[in-house]
């Protein structure tokens, strides 16, 4: 029998026209049923069997209407098609703390949390597996018993381009470092929420706070048994994303579930305890890092290992793994490359996407230990850079296709800005500068569900009034992308961005865009309204050139007027030219869509991740102060230039610079999502440590456009790109105060502290525990991957 039960009495019902106007002696208006409020109950274990859930009691609380637990939906599911591992709620394991296990729906949140406390859960509890080290080595506890891989291996990648132990013989010294990056969460200011509504129809729709409004509407139909058809999903605007609302999760399942059975609005809202348990954050990552350079400072060979801690589920692990891998190539020139990558399960919370996604860790490993390598060369660390620059217009060794490469001006200006050649090695001992580059997609060259369809699709509309209507299906989640297809539609046609409204996020009135995530809204959904509102342009040019005597190529159209560019006299007003086009071809309606080009990328397994249609490029100087009694390094400033092509709305991308740059600066210094025993040390704003107004350094933004030659109007991504430089860049200004190399982050007061009482002259780690071997664990993983996971291209 269904773990899913109904109350069966009658509850009050809301008059929504009383509501909305006071008006309540109008008892026959229209009424709908009163919202319920729902709480999930998570589980206490890091890892146990399920072994009974008894919801009786939770039932039969006054105000209780509904529970429901994993048995209610069985199916799998996930963001990723390949690698779906997770319930809705979970079914027979539970595989964190905080994992979900049941939901309630009550007449009120207090009444619905409550209730959680009276569901009784009957665990099994198993040892959890909480390091990488564990993960790579446990075969007696399994966090996933049909994985189908040793010990608890997610994902292994091995890849091989050029000729790379040629490379580092060839090389006159080899650098050898190991690195960690801690894990950090989004911490949006919002919370993750959804209101699901199931109405008399049979047609079920679902507000959530979602940066992916497709994929999780597909999810739906799966899990719930639903069409599609019959589903509706609206990506609500939400105070900020950054990668955590851009999986399925429980609470909207829930949400949606509990709506069918109840015939009732049903509303969940996650606590900021929730929200960290929820996470899909910046995963921990160890690295090892070999380059060999010549005499001179090229480049000979890199070997780049990762290992990556992916907690309890998938989430995009698979594209993450091959994401701290693939973008090493596309800044310096690399004749000779090599990744093994590997991502393992433990029993924490799942990491997924955050902010330059799988590629912040990497870059900094590479970029502080290029500082390294300029400085034993005796060079200028931007004078160094600039010399190995992979060129525009090329190819990496991996296959990567460059277009517009803009790191070499982006370098030259925030060395023009911030004077850096004549303070680098030359300022008093606890004051610093650093630098760092940095190359991020502009949307991902592949979708998550390969097919040839568009990856945005657009539609335009001009209403006979001279307004303009974009409909599109990306995700606002507070970095403009509204604003973004709205200055592409009103550039196209001549009017201002206030004569154009967009509708997006909508699944039943826009069409398909497969999210706001990667930072391609710009660049793919922009060129999607591009080609749309194109159209329109040209119907509306000819309509005004046949009323004013001209050849359709000689009308312009701007400032809400169409005119005759030999002679801007003559000329209708923008909503005069409408009515004409809309009388010659019926409405103005058009569509518009956007997939990547073919050929970006190599001919090998794993060329799906890392190609993209366009690479923004970025530099970051951080000028620090070290305390020297305390250890308390203080940002004093950031200066950071990135090439976005061009700057469709330069004040949003300057926003979207310092923004980023206040990000990395976060998780260069205090950000970390640690735990005990499998508990969340630091699950609430107060503990986990985010640098605040008062703490924020004072930032420069310099915009460099390159015009990248596919993008709408030259413009290439701003969103996540700027943060990858932050954060060497200021362990490379701290090295520069004090002299230790801080190959770990966070580069806490504490850390500092005892480097400078201990005379150490560099903080990180040394590879993996002293008992256990990284290349053993390599290589046991090479002889159990099939030889189809494999690909050497010379």
């Amino acid at each position: 029998m269904s773990e899913f039960s109904v109350v069966g009495k009658r509850l009050p019902k809301v008059n929504v026209w009383a509501h909305l106007t006071g008006t309540a002696r109008y008892a026959d208006d229209i009424q709908l049923p009163r919202m319920l409020y729902g709480r999930l109950l998570r589980s206490p274990h890091a890892h146990a069997r399920i072994k009974r859930i008894d919801t009786s009691r939770a039932l039969a609380r006054e105000g209780v209407v509904a529970v429901c637990t994993g048995a209610d939906m069985p199916e799998r599911m996930g963001i990723m098609p390949s690698t779906q591992d997770e319930y809705a709620l979970a079914l027979d394991k539970v595989r964190y703390v905080g994992d979900p296990v049941a939901a309630v729906a009550a007449v009120d949140e207090d009444t619905a949390y409550d209730a959680l406390s009276l569901i009784d859960v009957e665990y099994e509890p198993l040892e959890p597996i909480l390091t990488v080290e564990e993960a790579l080595t446990r075969e007696d506890v399994k966090i996933h018993e049909d994985s189908g891989r040793p010990a608890n291996v997610f994902k292994d990648v091995h890849l091989e381009f050029g000729d790379v132990e040629g490379g580092f013989q060839r090389a006159h010294r080899v650098y050898d470092n190991w690195y960690f990056f801690e894990g950090t969460t989004h911490a949006p200011l919002e919370a993750h929420s959804a209101v699901a509504s199931y109405d008399g129809d049979g047609k079920l729709t679902l507000w959530t706070s979602t940066q992916v409004p497709h994929y999780l509407h597909r999810e739906l139909e799966k899990v719930l048994g639903v069409p599609r058809s019959k589903i509706r999903v609206v990506a609500t605007p939400n105070g900020g994303g950054f990668g955590g609302k851009s999986d399925p999760f429980a609470h909207e399942f829930a949400a949606c579930l509990l709506s069918m059975r109840t015939k009732r609005p049903v509303k969940f809202t996650l606590d900021r305890e929730e929200v960290f348990y929820a996470h899909r954050g910046r995963h921990p990552v160890l690295m090892h890092l070999r380059t060999g350079v010549s005499a001179e400072g090229d480049i000979t060979a890199v070997h780049f290992e990762s290992y990556l801690d992916g907690g309890a589920y998938a989430s995009y692990g698979i594209a993450t793994t091959y994401y701290t891998g693939a973008l090493m190539t596309v800044t310096y020139k690399l004749p000779a490359y090599k990744f093994d990558g590997v991502r393992v399960y433990t029993n924490k919370p799942a990491c997924g996407p955050k902010r330059g996604h799988g590629t912040t860790q990497p870059r900094f490993a590479f970029e502080c230990q290029l500082d390294q390598i300029a400085e034993d060369l005796g060079l200028d660390p931007i004078a160094y850079r600039e010399r190995i620059l992979q060129p525009a217009n090329s190819r990496t060794v991996n296959g990567l296709r460059i277009t517009s490469m803009g790191l070499g001006q982006c370098l030259e200006e925030v060395k023009r800005s911030t004077r850096f050649p004549e303070k680098h090695g030359l300022l008093p001992r606890g004051k610093g500068i650093g630098v760092a580059g940095s190359a991020y997609i502009s949307g991902a060259g592949l979708p998550i569900y390969w097919n040839e369809m568009p990856h945005s699709g657009a539609s335009v509309k001009i209403d006979r009034g001279g307004g303009v209507t974009v409909y599109c299906g990306t995700a606002e989640i507070g970095q403009g992308s509204d604003n973004v297809l709205a200055v592409v539609a009103a550039e196209q046609l001549g009017v201002l961005t206030d004569d154009v409204h967009v509708v997006s996020g909508d699944t039943s009135l826009a069409p398909v865009d497969l999210g706001s995530y990667s930072s391609r809204v710009t660049f793919m959904a922009g060129n999607a309204v591009h080609e749309a509102a194109g159209k329109l342009r040209a119907l509306v040019a000819e309509a005004a050139a046949a009323k004013l005597g001209v050849p359709p190529d000689r009308i312009g159209l701007a400032q809400r007027r169409v005119y005759d560019l030999a002679d801007p006299s003559k000329s209708l007003t923008f909503a005069e030219a409408a009515v004409l086009a809309e009388a010659r071809n019926g409405t103005l309606v058009s569509v518009g869509s956007y997939k990547p080009p073919k050929g970006i990328s190599g001919d090998y397994k794993g060329s799906g991740v890392g190609p993209t249609a366009a690479y923004s490029y970025q530099a970051a100087v951080a000028e620090v102060s070290v305390d020297l009694e305390t250890g308390i390094v203080t940002v004093d400033r950031i200066t950071e230039a990135h090439d976005c092509g061009r700057a469709l709305n330069p004040p949003a991308v300057e926003g979207q610079i310092e923004g980023a740059a206040y990000m990395g600066y976060g998780e260069a210094l205090a950000e970390e999502q640690v735990f005990r025993g499998g508990l969340h040390k630091k699950p609430s704003l107060l503990e986990y440590k985010l640098p605040t107004s008062m703490d924020t350094p004072e930032m420069k933004a310099i915009i460099v456009e390159t015009i990248d030659p596919e993008g709408p109007f030259g413009a290439k991504e701003a969103g996540e790109g700027p943060l990858n430089p932050v954060i060497p860049a200021i362990a490379n200004a701290v090295y520069d105060a004090i002299g230790v190399r801080f190959d770990e982050t966070p580069i806490t007061p504490a850390k500092v502290l005892d480097a400078l009482q201990k005379s150490k002259s560099r903080v990180g780690p040394e590879g993996l525990s002293s008992q256990r071997d990284p290349k053993a664990a390599l290589r046991r993983l090479h002889a159990t991957t099939d030889a189809r996971e494999k690909k050497k291209v010379m």
